[in-house]
C-alpha cells in the first residue's frame, strides 16, 4: 500500500498502520496522554509496540486550539532525551518527532528520530523544508492556518475540500522541488476547522488520494468527537473508533492514535471487510 524510507530502513505495509502518540507535555488536551518521566515514556512506548504500533510520534508541545507556543530550546529539552531513550530501548521502531521548529527537527533526527511531523507543512518555520530535504527523512505535512493559539479564528473557506486540494498541491510542489522524497499528507482534523468542516473533510477523505501519497488521519479523542457527543476527551474512545473506521474505509493509511490496541482492531476488522468485498 505504501513505503517510507526511514534513514535507510524501509517501512513497507500492505495495510494501514498505527502511529502511537507520545506527548512529552504538561498540557496536552487529553490528560491521559501526558508523560512526564523517562520511565513513563518507555513504559508507554513498550505498551504501544506490543499492541501493534508501527510508528511512535514524540511531541514536546501542545498544539491544541488556543495553546501557547513554546520556543525551540524548551521543546528540545523535552523531546531529545525521550527520543534517545526510545531509540536505545527499541532500536527498530520508527520514531517521528512532532514539531514545526526546524532546529528541533534536525536535533531530533540526529538523536534517532526517523521522520518529521509538522502541523504547518513547513509554513511556521521557513527553514523546515530545506532542513527535511537535507536530512532525507519522510515528512508529514499537515494542513492548518496560523498558529495553534489563533487557528480557530481562520476557519473561513470558499470550499474546504478544494481549498485543501490547492494547499496540498502547492506544498507538495515546494517539497518535491527541494528534494523531499517521502511525503505523507494530513488534512489536519481540528486545526483551523469547525466541527462541521471536520465531518465534511472526513466524508470526502478519499478525495486526497489524488496525490498518490500516504494519508494520515489524526482523529483520536478530538473535539469533533467529544463536543458532538457532549462528553470529554477521556470519554471519547468509542467515538474515536467509529471515526477511525470511517477514515480507513475512505482511504487513510496511517491512524495517529492515543489508543493503539483499539486502533489496530479497527484496521483488522476493516481489512477483513475489504477482503470479503474483493472475494
Amino acid at each position: 500500500m505504501f513505503s517510507l524510507n526511514c534513514k535507510g530502513r524501509l517501512l513497507c505495509s500492505e495495510k494501514p498502520v498505527v502511529m502511537g502518540i507520545l506527548n512529552i507535555t504538561p498540557d496536552s488536551f487529553y490528560e491521559g496522554s501526558r508523560l512526564q518521566s523517562t520511565e513513563l515514556i518507555i513504559s508507554k512506548a513498550a505498551q504501544m509496540i506490543q499492541e501493534g504500533a508501527s510508528i511512535l510520534d514524540v511531541g514536546g508541545q501542545s498544539t491544541r486550539p488556543g495553546a501557547e507556543s513554546i520556543n525551540a530550546a524548551t521543546e528540545k529539552e523535552r523531546v531529545i532525551p525521550a527520543i534517545e531513550a526510545i531509540r536505545k530501548t527499541f532500536p527498530d521502531i520508527p520514531v517521528s518527532v512532532d514539531t514545526y521548529h526546524a532546529s528541533v527537527a534536525s536535533a531530533a533526527v540526529h538523536a534517532g528520530a526517523d521522520m518529521i511531523n509538522d502541523i504547518s507543512a513547513g509554513l511556521l518555520d521557513t527553514a523546515m523544508i530545506r532542513t527535511v530535504a537535507q536530512l532525507q527523512v519522510p515528512f508529514i505535512a499537515m494542513h492548518s492556518r496560523s498558529t495553534p493559539k489563533e487557528m480557530q479564528q481562520h476557519t473561513n473557506y470558499a470550499n474546504i475540500i478544494t481549498d485543501l486540494l490547492t494547499f496540498f498541491s502547492q506544498r507538495i510542489q515546494v517539497m518535491e522541488s527541494e528534494g523531499i522524497r517521502d511525503i505523507i499528507i494530513d488534512p489536519g482534523f481540528g486545526f483551523a476547522k469547525t466541527i462541521e468542516q471536520n465531518f465534511e473533510l472526513l466524508q470526502q477523505l478519499e478525495t486526497f488520494s489524488i496525490f498518490k501519497k500516504p494519508i494520515l488521519a489524526g482523529l483520536s479523542r478530538k473535539s469533533m468527537i467529544y463536543k458532538s457527543l457532549h462528553s470529554t476527551p477521556a470519554q471519547a474512545l468509542n467515538g474515536t473508533s467509529v471515526l477511525h473506521t470511517i477514515a480507513l474505509m475512505k482511504g487513510a493509511h496511517i491512524l495517529r492514535a492515543h489508543d493503539v490496541k483499539e486502533a489496530m482492531e479497527c484496521i483488522q476488522l476493516t481489512e477483513l471487510l475489504k477482503t470479503k468485498a474483493r472475494s
